[in-house]
């Protein structure tokens, strides 16, 4: 059976991918040294710089200078190559009118000049190829138009030569001249530049490594300085707070978010601290009542008693358990759990949660305007309605409203519910304060009334989770009573 994979073009099988996948583990096992110099990377942001650096600055280094001894030789082969093609074109015109006895010395930088005939023998020559043999006559072609360059040993075996020759037509006939240009300037030029780019590649190398060594540590010390103070804080150090530079630059915001993040760490600390103490204040007193109900009835002889006691016992359970499942729902919304939302009929959902109510103190008049659809999760949903409606309860004197419409004008798309009783209102200093957790307004808004404080908290943190918001406004009109306005994104029509 072929291998899987071996018949789509352009994929190696499973075994050659297998094979390649272990050649490093073998190279490494063959060569230990590898595997030595591969722990010798650079580990720190700072290491890692400073040698990203080097290797930049050593690469354009290296190109640079390839690139400055090429043309600086070019350019100076190019001179000599000038030099000497002037020196032979002005033998080659005198070579021409038969006149290579009026020829001058060969002028400054000019080596060497030698005429050769056609015949290969040599009709003139500088003093310094004295004895020197003619040089290879040229192949035929015409005269007075081609020159051709090439380099030849040094005569003196110190230097090496640029050579011009330059074919021209004499009485005697056919002769070649030429002229040879010294390039001890050349090479002494190479020599210096390639000494000075030797001894000073290192250096400037060596200088922008420990100018990148020192510029990355001082940028970092304040990055440093910053994780050494969150290492020491504590959860019982949350007002400890890092230092901020006075560079302005990505580091100081760093330090910035990161003290806001300890802001906000040290007031979820508060909080949760105080929730901790409210929720134990609070369980303390049905608890202590129990206990005290429970002591009394085994005290208590008498068993046409007991049943009373019970009954009381009970009340104090069931409270016990409403404020559990209430702490608890607080502590899941905390823990920002998500929420199972979808689109939902809110009109239906308002209508089902209270008419499902029984024993109410009050009638509950309902406005509903249909079909008004929010995203949102079902179970959740209805626990902010009956909040809502739990407290109206409480303190109205004889009526309670609840009104859902659609917002029209300046923010579209808003789901509106509205829950309005006629009790004695909550004052606009309060109207805040109403959805702190345990809070309880003193007079009428009491715990005589039953209630623990958490289900106007709870219902702003689940409205908050749905992207909604759920504010305390007075009595519509300038009318008494209070009214709780709930107000959800509704969900986009198709």
């Amino acid at each position: 059976m072929a291998e899987a994979g071996a018949g789509r073009p352009g994929r190696l099988p499973e075994r050659v991918r297998a094979a390649l996948r272990a050649v490093p583990g073998a190279i490494l096992r063959r060569w230990p040294v590898l595997r030595r110099l591969r722990r010798l990377r650079p580990t720190t942001v700072r290491a890692r710089a400073t040698v990203g650096a080097s290797a930049v600055v050593a690469v354009a280094l290296a190109l640079a200078s390839f690139a400055l001894l090429g043309l600086l030789e070019a350019n100076l082969l190019r001179n000599a190559e000038s030099d000497a093609r002037r020196q032979a074109e002005t033998v080659a015109q005198l070579a021409a009118t038969g006149k290579l006895g009026r020829v001058r010395p060969p002028a400054r930088g000019i080596d060497f000049v030698q005429v050769v005939g056609a015949d290969g023998r040599v009709l003139f020559a500088s003093p310094n190829l004295a004895g020197v043999p003619a040089f290879p006559p040229p192949g035929p072609g015409a005269p007075g138009t081609r020159f051709h360059t090439w380099r030849v040993r040094p005569l003196d075996g110190e230097y090496r030569q640029r050579v011009v020759q330059v074919v021209t037509e004499t009485p005697d006939g056919m002769a070649t001249v030429y002229a040879g240009a010294s390039l001890r300037d050349v090479d002494a030029a190479d020599d210096t530049t390639t000494a000075a780019l030797v001894i000073g590649m290192p250096l400037l190398l060596a200088t922008v490594a420990l100018v990148t060594w020192r510029v990355t540590g001082h940028a970092l010390r304040p990055v440093e300085e910053i994780r050494a103070e969150v290492a020491e804080i504590s959860d019982r150090g949350l007002h400890r707070r890092v230092p901020v530079p006075a560079t302005h630059d990505e580091v100081a915001r760093l330090a910035e978010t990161m003290n806001a993040t300890l802001d906000r760490l040290e007031a979820s600390g508060i909080r949760q601290q105080q929730f901790i103490a409210d929720a134990s204040h609070e369980l303390r007193s049905p608890i202590t009542v129990l206990r005290t109900q429970l002591e009394v009835a085994l005290a208590v002889q008498d068993p046409e008693l007991w049943p009373e006691l019970i009954s009381g016992a009970l009340e104090d359970i069931e409270r016990l358990q409403h404020l559990t499942a209430d702490l608890l729902l607080l502590a899941r919304i905390d823990a920002a759990q998500p929420v199972a939302a979808a689109p939902l009929d809110l009109t239906v959902l308002v209508r089902e949660v209270v008419e499902g109510r029984l024993g109410d103190r009050v009638p509950v008049r309902l406005r509903l305007e249909p079909d008004v659809e929010v995203t949102a999760g079902a179970l959740w949903l209805g626990r902010i309605v009956t909040n809502l409606v739990d407290n109206a309860q409480r303190y109205a004197d004889g009526r309670v409203d609840v009104t859902l419409r659609t917002a029209h004008g300046a923010r579209p798309g808003t789901a509106v519910l509205e829950v309005t009783d006629d009790g004695p209102g909550i004052p606009a200093a309060d109207r805040e304060r109403i959805f702190e957790r345990f809070t309880r307004l003193d007079d009428s808004r009491s715990r005589d009334h039953g209630g623990a404080g958490l289900g106007l908290a709870i219902a702003r943190d689940l409205s908050t989770h749905h992207g909604g918001t759920l504010t305390a406004e007075g009595g519509a009109g300038g009318a008494a009573g209070a009214r709780l306005v709930l107000r959800l994104p509704t969900t986009p029509r198709p």
